[in-house]
């Protein structure tokens, strides 16, 4: 396929990496050519300097022959500029932007072919305190990941010394819950993964992924570990766009604190929260977290646009006695570090968030949600099986006879409503949703094929 992204920050470099590693053309468009310079010894992508809304510009970058753009620059603006000229002038099939102010997106109207023709909008704001807000429904839970409307969950947890499986065989867990239905989907033990079966003992430390109907991941993640204290109380620090979603939507069932540091946008939130109580401070000021009584807080998110402060607040924090602390870090490495050395519960990563939100609309195929884990190295996907047991290589197969490649294991089946686990003799039907994990992400496009259907089926 080939995409046009615009702007090479966090967002479109992470796109770009991504893309370029799956046989697309990618061609970056940026005005910091030293950035572009940099990503094009490191990628196998096209490179061109210039003002990414400029029609010039867009056709030194081929927008002519683009299958996709994917505008993700820091403008909403230019965001949506680019994709009015890619329409008007270049006729380009699918237009994908992120627009970020609530002023724009709160007028749904707006996006249409004869308004503003953009096909996707993508609010990375709205996408990071959604999973958040998962985070905070789950306590204990890495990653809740949501398919088919949130009727199945994906959910990474990680196994703890005196879980009722921790030491067991995974096939226990039936015996253990026989009204529940459930399976793990993979296994990441030492940072390494495992594709899972029947035999595969849980160990201590194991980062668990399993997949079960909505209403059954509570029972399911008591097996693995005790489970945490329902929350009452959440202190967010950083009250910019993240914070604000996150606390309107968190302040209607929780007792909130925001913790801003500037004084003129603390006294704008203290007028647009209902609920939350706002303070004026730092994050790092120790006097002032413990005044607000930081030991008794279930959780604190450090969601400002500063990783260092984040990470040194965090750690303050979990010292103080928090409960459960999480952070949103930008840089890779240091989600790694954090994450490894245990400093801090969860390192939330805004670009493979936003990267998730866009794959789906990047894959081809029946592909209809796509979700990045273990920051890119695995996913999870959603499709759709189609055709009969003629010219589809899933459809009226039973789950053992299908040829999936290596690492790859379906999780559950979802039929209308009814969301079916994939052991072994299940028969797939056809409009059945099918939920995988991928160990290696490369070897989408051989899962890809196989949900090709034969050209007698139309």
């Amino acid at each position: 396929m080939n995409i046009l992204i615009l702007g090479a920050g966090q967002v479109g470099s992470s796109v770009a990496e991504n893309l370029s590693s799956e046989a697309n053309d990618i061609t970056l468009v940026d005005t910091n050519a030293a950035l572009l310079h940099e990503l094009s010894d490191r990628c196998d992508i096209q490179t061109v300097t210039g003002h990414a809304s400029h029609p010039d510009v867009l056709k030194k970058a081929g927008i002519q022959d683009a299958d996709m753009l994917v505008a993700v620059t820091n403008s909403d603006e230019t965001n949506i500029v680019a994709c009015q000229i890619a329409h008007s002038l270049f006729n380009t099939p699918t237009k994908i932007a992120r627009v970020r102010s609530q002023e724009y997106l709160k007028y749904k109207e707006l996006f249409s072919k004869k308004i503003l023709p953009i096909d996707v909008l993508i609010s990375p704001e709205q996408l990071i305190a959604e999973h958040i807000q998962r985070l905070i429904e789950y306590p204990g839970a890495l990653q809740v990941l949501d398919f088919a409307g949130g009727r199945a969950r994906l959910v990474g947890v990680k196994a703890y010394y005196g879980g009722p499986l921790v030491g067991h065989e995974i096939s226990d867990l039936k015996k253990h819950m026989p009204g529940i239905d459930s399976r793990v989907a993979a296994i990441f033990r030492r940072g390494k993964g495992i594709v899972p079966d029947g035999s595969q003992v849980i160990e201590a430390d194991d980062e668990v992924f399993f997949i079960a109907a909505a209403k059954d991941i509570r029972a399911v993640m008591s097996e693995l570990r005790k489970l945490d204290k329902p929350i009452k109380r959440i202190m967010l620090a950083g009250g910019g766009n993240i914070g604000k979603r996150l606390a309107e939507s968190l302040e209607r069932k929780y007792n909130v604190k925001v913790l801003e540091r500037n004084a003129e946008r603390a006294e704008a939130l203290s007028c647009d929260l209902n609920k939350a109580i706002v303070l004026q401070g730092d994050a790092a000021d120790e006097d002032l977290l413990l005044e607000e009584n930081i030991d008794q807080m279930d959780v604190f998110c450090a969601l400002t646009n500063d990783d260092e402060a984040n990470i040194l607040s965090s750690m303050l924090v979990k010292r103080l006695g928090a409960r459960k602390v999480m952070s949103l870090i930008n840089r890779a490495a240091y989600v790694d570090l954090m994450e490894s050395e245990g400093t801090i519960d969860v390192a939330i990563s805004p670009q493979q968030i936003t990267i998730s939100g866009l794959l789906a609309h990047v894959r081809r195929g029946d592909v209809v949600a796509v979700h990045s884990l273990r920051r890119g190295a695995a996913e999870a996907i959603e499709a759709i099986a189609h055709g009969d047991s003629v010219n589809s290589k899933v459809v009226g197969k039973r789950v053992e006879q299908i040829n999936l490649p290596e690492g790859t294991t379906i999780g559950a089946i979802i039929r209308g409503e009814q969301v079916i686990m994939a052991h072994h003799d299940i028969v797939i039907e056809n409009e059945d949703h099918l939920i995988l994990f991928l160990l290696y992400k490369e070897k989408f496009h051989a899962v890809e094929k196989l949900f090709q259907v034969g050209v007698t089926f139309f």
